[in-house]
């Protein structure tokens, strides 16, 4: 079972319906997700909470705090933006193997830490 890091570009995709890797394909992994990544969603979507549609969230992810050594290291880099280092560190603070995004800038840079 490989330890995927969802990015909130994906994450997001997901629970909207349109992204480009259905989750059925994901089933069986251990999906990551930063809990910064709930936040966005919410507030750029308008969501309301509380809500029965939101419970599921824990049963299908894992998602990892953004506490001060994350925040941290975001702000030094790897990149220019601190959303997607806060991504980048959360993956690698998690162990996780891969990194699915669909922001062209991080798929350019390959890999970061082992992810």
């Amino acid at each position: 079972m490989a330890k995927i890091f969802l990015d909130a570009d994906t994450f997001i995709d997901i629970n909207e319906g349109r992204n480009k890797t259905p989750i059925k394909q994901l089933a069986g992994q251990a999906l990551y997700v930063s809990v910064s990544s709930i936040g966005v969603w919410l507030y750029v979507y308008k969501r309301k909470i509380p809500g029965e549609k939101y419970e599921n969230l824990f049963e299908i992810f894992n998602f990892v705090d953004l506490n001060q050594h994350i925040t941290e290291k975001s702000f030094i880099g790897p990149t220019v933006d601190f959303e997607d280092n806060v991504q980048l560190h959360s993956a690698v603070e998690s162990n996780c193997d891969l990194f699915l995004t669909n922001d062209k800038n991080l798929l350019r840079m390959g890999y970061f830490g082992k992810v």
